[in-house]
């Protein structure tokens, strides 16, 4: 079962630099990349740069359409006016189902903020200690912001990612 997780990181580079080291990662069966896109927001822009990752393509992989509308739930409906939002707000009971509720958009909503940034991951059999030891090797610190996970694999994953800080 693949697991969609959000992570912020502090600086507006910091998501790039973890879906490489993720990529890496991969190489080395640590963990499956299904997909990925990234959030980057510069200091003193008033909205940030999206990136979805352009060499993963599969059964796995979400697409253009679904990172597209997640990223205007996110960062650009107020911006857009009500025919918009009302619209959205259809498509957005549909993302609930897949557990991308309110609860969700605003959690991210309120952290990615200027000066930060954010990888969007659909991933699966990832081996946790691995992984974050490597991250942590290169110096990549990330909050661990949203999850499908199970509560409980989610409390071991910030556990396991605090404990490496």
């Amino acid at each position: 079962m693949a697991t969609l997780s959000v992570w912020k990181f502090e600086t507006p580079e910091g998501a790039d630099r973890a879906e490489g080291a993720l990529q890496a990662l991969q190489k080395q069966q640590l963990i499956q990349v299904h997909d990925a896109a990234t959030v980057s927001w510069e200091p003193g822009r008033t909205k940030p740069k999206t990136r979805q990752a352009n060499n993963l393509a599969g059964a796995g992989a979400l697409g253009g359409t679904f990172w597209g509308l997640l990223f205007g739930l996110l960062f650009f409906i107020p911006l857009l006016g009500a025919a918009i939002g009302a619209a959205a707000g259809a498509l957005g009971g549909a993302l609930a189902d897949v557990g991308i509720d309110d609860d969700f958009i605003r959690s991210v909503r309120d952290r990615v903020t200027p000066g930060t940034s954010a990888l969007f991951l659909l991933s699966s059999g990832a081996v946790p200690d691995k992984v974050l030891a490597a991250l942590k090797e290169q110096n990549i610190h990330g909050e661990l912001v949203q999850t499908n996970l199970s509560a409980e694999d989610e409390a071991r994953l910030r556990a396991a990612f605090d404990e490496n800080q």
